[in-house]
């Protein structure tokens, strides 16, 4: 039952058992996932290319790139990700700030999302305010 995946992706610590729940069918679970502190960095790189609707990618995307296990080979997938979606002229614009404050990754990485198709002008401001803060 779809509510099971949901209490498992949020309560279980074992990797093995998180990384299946990875490969189920619900964006909810995948969303879960990406806030478990104890979905290993396998699972996470593979949730960088679930699809299902718009909204639910662009939180999916930002969840995994606030995730404190994240490293950068998940950064970079989410970071391909972002840009891909940018290119379609969509807005995962809270995913791309989530980035921004990511020190696994490059600032110049980072900053080359405001030059994609999808990126407004707001966008490069804050994206440029963010990475100016970086310590």
């Amino acid at each position: 039952m779809p509510a099971d995946y949901l209490a498992l992706a949020h309560a279980e610590r074992d990797s093995a058992v998180l990384h299946r729940l990875a490969q189920c069918p619900y964006p909810f679970v995948w969303q879960a996932l990406a806030v478990n502190p104890h979905t290993p960095p396998v699972a996470l790189q593979e949730l960088s290319t679930a699809r299902d609707s718009v909204w639910n990618d662009n939180r999916l995307l930002r969840l995994l790139a606030e995730h404190p296990g994240a490293n950068s080979l998940v950064l970079r997938a989410v970071l391909d990700a972002v840009a891909a979606k940018l290119e379609e002229g969509e807005r995962p614009y809270a995913a791309v700030l989530a980035l921004a404050d990511r020190l696994e990754l490059e600032a110049d990485e980072v900053r080359k999302l405001g030059n994609r198709r999808g990126a407004s002008a707001r966008l490069r401001h804050l994206l440029s305010l963010r990475l100016s803060l970086r310590i």
